[in-house]
């Protein structure tokens, strides 16, 4: 691996309110929420400096200070810099990620908040221009690509496919380089100017794809080695998925928010 495209800038889009994890979202970041006695967002720095980031931006709306908070207390040695979304209850990731133009201009690793994974899964996605997706499972659903057979993304799609091709699900992680980001800010400086806050930036990524105009290579991620946390049920599976697995530098919380919060998943969505 070229040391030289080694991607070292991390872009966390943590601007969400959360509304399907609620009530647990009332008093945490969706971010915050544990998995096996873990914040989401822990595990995250943790693999980050594993992979020798050197640099996490965080797109923050929703209690952003306990983003802060957390990662004054947590992110190690790593920069830290936010973006505060004013609008965030009224526009989607297309606008957080369309905010991110004003703090990066080097290759990064485009992550949501609400995944759980595990540090290894990162190796194939240090270089630019790369896309985690995983063979579909029964749980998973949204935004789907077909690749071809030299893994180059053909096309994503949003809502199920007449396709013959196998499709693939996104994991949601996505590394840019610097030349393909400039060539995604033109597209959502059109979107933003028309309105379009409300959508996924993944709507800008099908656009680009179709002409030609975006390339991404597949990384495979081992679909049992990674959960997307949207509901109270996702938080749940994530524990049984993960269960035994915990990454052996990380301790469980014991903050009284996050222990209150676990105790609400346990109640409030039994098996």
């Amino acid at each position: 691996m070229s040391n030289q495209n080694h991607v070292t800038t991390a872009l966390l889009l943590a601007a969400g309110t959360g509304t399907r994890l609620l009530p647990l979202t009332d008093n945490a970041p969706k971010c915050l929420n544990l998995v096996q006695g873990i914040p989401i967002l822990e595990r995250l720095v943790h693999i980050l400096r594993e992979q020798k980031f050197k640099r996490l931006v965080v797109v923050i709306g929703h209690l952003g200070d306990h983003i802060r908070a957390f990662l004054k207390e947590n992110a190690g040695d790593m920069q830290v810099d936010f973006i505060t979304s004013p609008v965030y209850r009224t526009t989607n990731n297309v606008y957080s990620l369309w905010l991110a133009q004003e703090q990066i201009q080097e290759p990064f690793l485009l992550v949501e908040s609400d995944l759980v994974f595990d540090a290894s899964m990162l190796d194939g996605m240090l270089q630019p221009d790369k896309i985690a997706i995983s063979r579909i499972l029964p749980w998973m659903n949204g935004t789907t690509v077909t690749v071809d057979a030299n893994k180059q993304v053909t096309a994503f799609y949003a809502g199920g496919s007449t396709s013959d091709a196998p499709q693939y699900k996104t994991v949601n992680i996505y590394s840019l380089s610097l030349p393909t980001w400039k060539e995604v800010q033109k597209r959502l400086d059109i979107y933003i100017s028309e309105g379009r806050v409300g959508e996924y930036y993944e709507a800008v990524f099908t656009e680009m794809v179709a002409d030609g105009s975006l390339h991404f290579e597949a990384d495979f991620f081992n679909p049992d080695r990674w959960y997307e946390v949207d509901t109270l049920a996702d938080l749940n599976e994530a524990e049984k998925m993960f269960s035994g697995r915990s990454h052996p530098s990380i301790k469980p919380s014991g903050h009284p928010l996050h222990t209150a919060g676990k105790m609400a998943v346990d109640i409030g969505c039994p098996e």
